[in-house]
């Protein structure tokens, strides 16, 4: 009844999951700066008098000073998509914005919230050099292999899916290609277009939006239009995990077996986003207003709206860097029912919204050269978009690690799980839909300067999914044939993942 408002689960590996999960190429950097006396200019300085101008940059200085003295850079959180075009703006390096790319530090952040500008004569485009355009080009060409056990298939002798094997499918791919383009229009107005493209599939518009930055001169008041990734503090769209099971968070995509409230708090969603911050974005809350179609264009579904709200403090821990925790909620509904004609649903006339939710928190903490991000999440369902007698209700939480050898090496480990803690129908087995992740990688940045980026992926992923297909969209599509039987998929994949 509602075909228009149910979440395929398609592949992670096409630009929807994984090249779209990677959207977040280089913006300007990789290690952040180093010290305790560097901390304490970031954290009191404002942005205009921390880069002045391209000539006088103590940003930059103190960065170079630092990696210098092999000191540990200032680390952060994770943030929206940005291009290695900044870093020929503003002549900075990669390295004074990220902690590894697609990775904001606590500088690459504070950039970011402020419209990608330094309150300098660079900021306008009316003051730069007309050969340069904020545009960037990223894809992830490698080999991967993909293994899902308990797929039905054909038996050869004339039936049809009523047989159970593993099915292993292996070889070079790529993973389709993000163009980047993301600037100001004029001082405190930044626009954001990444179209996407994939052999076969054609194109599509990741992100399009314009933001109104510093309104009423205030750091507290900017306002985004369009379509646009939350303002989640743990981003997928910079995820450092590039493989089909691994590219994606289970939790921001999981509902239970059978609902239609077709959403994933990793998707770019339509709608307008209100940012407060302080002026080092230590403290930051987001408030948007969004359509009720999982950022599908063209009002497929209703007239109803969802809300989504985040708060988040961070902490300089002195020479440990920069800690950071936050909350956050997303408040929605979706239609039950539709005017027809001729049978048909008509687009846009969806009514009987019934609603859902997810709200949980998540920190983002550094203990030397390791970081660790924790993350849970509550979620609930009603019961007519679950398709029972009662709402269905989940707990999930993640754990992912990184350690930095250097600002070229670092290695990734992701631990998840998914746990139904009500079905809908209360004859379904509680632990139908439950899922256990497990991703383990590297990369490495033999290049990492302002034209160009490139690294060097390895990672396997493993999924044990209960009586359902996995998430990732691999194997056949198909359920097995028992409720209680766990679908293993295994993921490996060796890449170049590389912007320029």
């Amino acid at each position: 009844m509602i075909d228009s408002v149910a979440q395929g689960r398609e592949g992670r590996w096409s630009p929807r999951r994984l090249t779209l999960a990677l959207c977040g190429a280089l913006s300007i950097g990789v290690a952040g700066t180093g010290s305790a006396s560097i901390r304490s200019e970031v954290r009191t300085t404002p942005v205009a008098d921390i880069l002045a101008s391209v000539r006088n940059r103590p940003a930059y200085a103190a960065y170079i000073a630092a990696v210098n003295e092999g000191e540990r850079g200032t680390l952060a959180m994770h943030g929206d998509a940005a291009i290695p075009a900044f870093a020929r703006k503003y002549n900075m390096p990669c390295s004074a914005c990220h902690t590894a790319w697609p990775e904001l530090n606590a500088f690459g952040q504070r950039f970011k919230d402020n419209g990608y500008q330094l309150g300098n004569d660079r900021d306008s485009p009316i003051w730069v050099n007309p050969s340069y355009i904020p545009f960037a080009i990223r894809t992830t060409p490698g080999w991967r292999m993909e293994r899902t056990t308990h797929q039905p298939v054909d038996d050869g002798l004339g039936g049809t899916n009523n047989v159970e094997k593993t099915i292993t499918q292996s070889g070079f791919d790529i993973s389709g290609a993000d163009i980047l383009m993301l600037g100001t229009l004029y001082k405190n107005i930044t626009f954001g277009f990444v179209p996407t493209v994939a052999d076969g599939e054609g194109v599509g518009i990741e992100t399009a939006f314009v933001r109104f930055d510093n309104l009423f001169q205030s750091s507290w008041a900017n306002l985004k239009v369009g379509k646009f990734e939350l303002d989640n503090m743990l981003s997928e769209k910079r995820g450092m995990m590039l493989s089909s099971n691994g590219a994606f968070y289970q939790s921001y995509h999981f509902a239970p077996v059978g609902s239609a409230s077709g959403f994933g708090l990793g998707d770019n969603q339509i709608g307008a986003e209100w940012l407060g911050r302080s002026s080092n974005s230590y403290t930051r809350f987001s408030l948007a207003v969004l359509g009720s179609e999982d950022g599908t264009p063209g009002l497929p579904l209703g007239k109803s709206y969802d809300a989504a709200v985040t708060l988040n403090q961070a902490f300089d821990a002195g020479k440990l860097g920069v800690e950071r925790i936050g909350v956050y909620g997303y408040f929605g509904q979706r239609p039950t029912a539709f005017e027809t004609s001729g049978g048909e649903p008509i687009p846009g006339t969806g009514t009987s919204n019934k609603s859902f939710y997810r709200f949980g928190a998540v920190g983002d903490f550094f203990l030397g050269k390791f970081e660790v991000i924790p993350f849970v999440l509550h979620g609930s369902d009603s019961k007519e978009l679950a398709g029972g007698t009662r709402s269905a209700t989940w707990n999930s939480g993640l754990v992912e690690f990184h350690y930095y050898v250097s600002p070229q090496l670092v290695f990734t480990q992701r631990d998840e799980m998914v746990r139904m803690s009500r079905q809908s129908d209360p004859a379904t087995p509680k632990t139908l839909g439950n899922i256990d992740a497990y991703t383990f990688g590297y990369r490495w940045y033999p290049i990492m300067f302002s034209r160009a980026g490139l690294a060097m992926v390895g990672e396997v992923s493993f999924t044990k999914t209960i009586g359902t297909v996995p998430l990732s969209g691999d194997g056949v599509g198909i359920d097995p044939f028992s409720t209680s039987t766990g679908v293993r998929s295994t993921s490996v994949l060796l890449a170049l993942d590389f912007d320029f």
